[in-house]
């Protein structure tokens, strides 16, 4: 019998399945890795990883722009254009309501990048 690992499958990057093992555990193949870059490099800036923390424990789950604006010594577009990278990085989730618009952190790919990171042993084989 092969001790040889089947190839990993992406699987929905919002599901609550983790798409891979952590990378302590398990070498990440090319097209999973290509898949979750977007997300760490734009949590590569300081102010997209503060921006992410403020929006990710907001009370009631989502922040509104014109809450996060004030917290930095930035311009609107600025903190708009921030806010987009997240937002095309598959991070957060936007809903405009009159003049105002409204993030929530999108739990199923944060899952992920946290369970990638993990540095649990891998299980024993041992039974």
């Amino acid at each position: 019998m092969s001790k040889q690992q089947a190839p990993l499958t992406l699987v929905d990057l919002n599901a609550d399945t983790p798409c891979c093992p952590p990378l302590a555990q398990r070498r990440v193949p090319a097209e999973t890795a290509a898949l979750l870059a977007p997300a760490f490099k734009a949590l590569g800036d300081p102010v997209r990883l503060r921006l992410m923390s403020m929006i990710a424990s907001a009370e009631g789950g989502e922040a509104c722009v014109c809450d996060l604006t004030p917290a930095f010594d930035l311009t609107g577009p600025t903190i708009s254009h921030h806010l987009k990278t997240l937002r095309e990085a598959g991070l957060v989730d936007a809903e405009r309501r009159g003049t105002w618009v409204y993030y929530r952190a999108r739990p199923g790919i944060l899952r992920q990048l946290a369970t990638l990171l993990s540095v649990e042993p891998a299980p024993s084989s041992q039974g």
